[in-house]
């Protein structure tokens, strides 16, 4: 039962999941953390965190992840959470797998067309939004509450903010810096 509802949920993310990964991440938290109880707040973050760090796609790793974490959650044992995995990360892809294929034959024969650009015109705010709203999601108590060492606290704190320096102002690369960032955390929170 709980592959068929995560098809449907996943599949229905797909389809309405405009803006790519990052657009989608608050229609998945909606969906798994509030609708069906997938798994908590904190857990969901975890799984953004690990889906932005590994290679590909933020929306299908985290769909992969969801698919595991609800299926283990669920009280089911590893192999068939990997299934669970399997079943999220193919719902998720399956729609826009099928809209390319009819969509595109069609986009090249009308992108010129006034009612195309239109639509396009509706789709950027709503990319804006869902992303927005990804951002939002994620500025929760679980991300931003004070822990019971604030040593803990303040080590994060610098590390956000050398982060940010670093990426923004002094131009380093993101991986060096998120690798440079966890050798950080490692030393100072040993």
């Amino acid at each position: 039962m709980i592959y068929l509802t995560l098809f449907i949920t996943f599949f229905q993310i797909g389809l309405f999941g405009f803006g790519g990964g990052y657009g989608m991440l608050s229609l998945i938290q909606r969906e798994v953390v509030i609708h069906h109880h997938w798994m908590s707040s904190a857990e969901f973050t975890n799984i953004v965190a690990v889906s932005q760090m590994t290679p590909g796609p933020i929306g299908i790793n985290s769909a992969t992840y969801c698919g595991y974490t609800a299926a283990h959650n669920a009280g089911l044992g590893d192999a068939m959470a990997v299934l669970g995995s399997v079943v999220a990360t193919f719902a998720l892809v399956l729609p826009s797998f099928v809209l390319m294929i009819l969509i595109s034959r069609m986009f090249m024969k009308y992108k010129d067309s006034i009612t195309i650009q239109y639509v396009f015109m509706g789709l950027r705010p709503a990319v804006v939004g869902l992303l927005a709203a990804a951002t939002l999601m994620l500025l929760s108590a679980d991300n931003f509450s004070t822990p019971d060492n604030p040593w803990y606290f303040y080590v994060s704190i610098a590390i956000f903010i050398a982060s940010f320096i670093g990426t923004f102002w002094v131009k380093v690369n993101p991986i060096k810096m998120m690798l440079m960032a966890a050798f950080a955390g490692l030393l100072l929170l040993w």
